[in-house]
């Protein structure tokens, strides 16, 4: 049983990396594949699978909390630490807090819960999906607008201006939102539409794998140091345990919730990272994390689907 959920997630890592370590295809058009996934195939199946739901299907204000309050706690803890002890710069400790307490929801996450639990992982996805999108990165953007060197100049009516309307362009956040409302009023998909969204759902968890294999070409461990260690320790451990233990015991939810609460923090960093620390001149200390996130989280994530699936 293990090895048909774990096997095919490696054999399709492992393929996207070999297509791009051998010359198959580009980084450029990994990346592109990556972009499908994110912004045409996972909304699809967001779309789909959650207009077809009842609303007291798909919202769980109890996990939602627990999942939203755990991610906040372990940001302003890493705020803190980074900040303080690590001696970063606010503007930095901004983005740099953002590895110890977000997972690659998107693109791992969904790829792994679907083949674990079909369509009703969207439910649990969707509902990490709000927290992210509206909640954490929003205000890990505004946090490192205001510290920066020109803070002096930053208008914040601009900046939460400028954030709205990246949550608006955002598929992920709109395939949510819609889906929640058609779920709501009742609305349903035509049939011919929703036949569509479903085929480029199906292809989203394959892909995304591929993508993330292909992506991992060319990441080094040339900056491993305490910072980048401690990064991991709160994403791929900290985290994942705090919200079995919070799921477990402060919620009345399906174990099935739990177990996928636990699985999707348990997860590497979202590549929305190294994205942000390009942008902010933070690479160095963005990339290396990511790496050993990305390895060190599918094995916490493979131990998890050993324990609760076998």
């Amino acid at each position: 049983m293990i090895m048909t959920i774990i096997g095919p997630i490696f054999l399709l890592l492992a393929l996207g990396y070999l297509s791009v370590k051998l010359n198959l295809l580009s980084k450029l058009q990994i990346a592109a594949v990556g972009a499908f996934v994110i912004k045409i195939a996972l909304p699809a199946l967001l779309l789909q699978s959650l207009a077809a739901k009842d609303l007291h299907e798909i919202w769980f204000p109890e996990y939602f909390a627990v999942y939203g309050g755990t991610t906040f706690i372990l940001y302003v803890a890493a705020f803190y630490i980074l900040a303080h002890y690590f001696k970063n710069p606010k503007a930095d400790t901004a983005i740099l807090s953002l590895g110890a307490s977000m997972s690659n929801t998107g693109l791992i996450g969904a790829a792994v819960l679907t083949l674990l639990m079909d369509q009703k992982a969207m439910t649990y996805i969707s509902l990490v999906v709000i927290i992210e999108s509206v909640f954490l990165i929003p205000a890990v953007l505004v946090l490192a607008e205001l510290n920066s060197k020109n803070s002096k100049s930053v208008n914040v009516f601009k900046i939460i201006k400028n954030t709205v309307l990246t949550l608006v362009k955002n598929p992920l956040f709109m395939a949510v939102v819609f889906g929640i409302l058609f779920s709501a009023l009742h609305i349903e998909i035509p049939h011919q539409i929703n036949q569509v969204f479903l085929m480029l759902g199906q292809t989203a968890s394959p892909l995304a794998l591929f993508a993330i294999g292909g992506g991992i070409v060319g990441l080094s461990l040339k900056y491993v140091n305490a910072q980048s260690m401690y990064l991991v320790i709160s994403n791929n451990l900290i985290f994942p345990l705090l919200v079995f233990l919070g799921l477990t015991y402060l919620t009345n939810v399906s174990q099935e919730m739990v177990y996928a609460g636990t699985i999707i923090a348990s997860l590497p960093m979202p590549t929305i990272f190294a994205m942000l620390g390009q942008a902010y001149g933070l690479s160095e200390k963005t990339l290396t994390p990511l790496l050993m996130s990305t390895i060190v989280g599918f094995i916490v994530m493979s131990t998890l689907i050993a324990m609760w699936w076998a």
